[in-house]
């Protein structure tokens, strides 16, 4: 962590990512596969899939193990910059 750093976050750490889109039968997949750009020793036994109530979205939740905060800012611009992802949070 620099000394200029303004972030709470101690790395490396465990840090969760809820992606959420369209509940299309690939969602999952395509969200894993844009994570696992930046973090590509993503655990998916960490990975959760909840399907909205109405069955028209889905959110699936990685747990990134996170070395660096460029690497959190790169996982969330690719995941905002695509267009079948409509939140992160």
């Amino acid at each position: 962590m620099h000394d200029d750093d303004p972030s709470p976050l101690q790395f490396p750490c465990a840090f969760p990512i809820k992606i959420m889109g369209a509940a299309d039968p690939d969602f999952r997949q395509l969200a894993l596969s844009l994570v696992r750009v930046h973090a590509p020793d993503l655990d998916e036994t960490l990975v959760r899939v909840q399907d909205s109530r109405g069955g028209r979205y889905q959110s699936v939740t990685v747990v990134v193990a996170a070395r660096e905060r460029a690497q959190l800012d790169a996982i969330y611009h690719a995941l905002s910059a695509h267009p079948r992802i409509k939140m992160v949070l």
